[in-house]
């Protein structure tokens, strides 16, 4: 998927950019930018594409983007019916590694936050008692101003540092090539899977959209992406599968079969796989949160 380098603009009296997202189709796109990214999801739900990592996203989720790592938030369709009455709401942080100054950055005391920063550039997702404190003083800085939001996220960005609750999301060897041709390739394959991932897609009819053979398309799909294409159908199939359970309006058998998989069995084995969960323990689970 071509990502779009995106522009973060900071007003006037500001060194970073704090805002609120109340449009489904703000992040509803694959970009990258040199500022670092931590985005809270208030509200909404629908595909989180970070580097190569694919997953379900919800309200409470807080995620760390580091420099150029290419990512977006794809909401689910239901959010751009006409009339529909579902809303987004996220709130989004952007700054420079680097916007405090390369001295202060190399203090000893700024270790913690520039080794955090290292490791956002694989992304990470925050969780537990942190992503509750982070969660916290996101929304104190989305309500003040001047030197108190440059404290704030210095100390969102110490919590973070010195918690272990969070897991990487993309893979530590993930590097983007942002050459155009290759990048509307990859741009044409994702949104054709998107799109049609519920039924079989053929080999044959995947690398027709790719313009290439299908002898081709396997080597070039997993060196662009680490991963094999029937890996990438499945783990869109998975997230899906994560919505419906949640949504709990069909069986687990309906399911199977709505999101994509051709069996029960093959369906069970990857769920398993991928949110190391049976189907049903992952719906009770939810529930008993919930």
């Amino acid at each position: 998927m071509k990502p779009q380098l995106l522009k973060v603009n900071n007003a006037p009296a500001h060194s970073f950019s704090v805002r609120q997202d109340i449009h489904p189709y703000i992040n509803n796109l694959w970009h990258y930018h040199p500022e670092v990214e931590l985005i809270q999801i208030n509200k909404g739900s629908g595909t989180q594409f970070v580097g190569d990592n694919i997953r379900r996203f919800a309200p409470g989720d807080i995620v760390l983007i580091g420099s150029q790592l290419p990512h977006y938030w794809r909401y689910d369709d239901a959010y751009f019916v006409p009339d529909t009455t579902l809303t987004a709401n996220a709130a989004v942080i952007h700054f420079a590694e680097n916007f405090w100054g390369e001295q202060f950055m190399n203090l000893p005391e700024s270790k913690p936050i520039k080794t955090l920063l290292e490791k956002a550039r694989r992304g990470i997702y925050i969780q537990g008692q942190t992503a509750k404190a982070t969660g916290l003083l996101i929304r104190k800085m989305m309500n003040s101003d001047g030197m108190q939001r440059i404290i704030i996220l210095m100390k969102l960005l110490s919590v973070i540092a010195a918690s272990d609750e969070f897991v990487f999301l993309s893979s530590i060897g993930f590097s983007h090539d942002f050459n155009d041709v290759e990048n509307e390739r990859i741009n044409a394959i994702y949104e054709y899977s998107l799109a049609n991932f519920r039924r079989k897609i053929q080999l044959s009819e995947i690398a027709e959209v790719a313009r290439i053979s299908e002898n081709s398309f396997c080597r070039y799909f997993k060196s662009r992406t680490r991963k094999t294409y029937s890996q990438f159908l499945i783990e869109i199939r998975v997230g899906d599968a994560c919505k419906m359970l949640i949504e709990n309006r069909l069986s687990i058998k309906q399911i199977c079969f709505e999101c994509g998989f051709q069996n029960l069995v093959g369906f069970h084995k990857y769920f398993k796989l991928i949110t190391g969960k049976s189907p049903l323990s992952y719906q009770r689970e939810y529930n008993k949160v919930a």
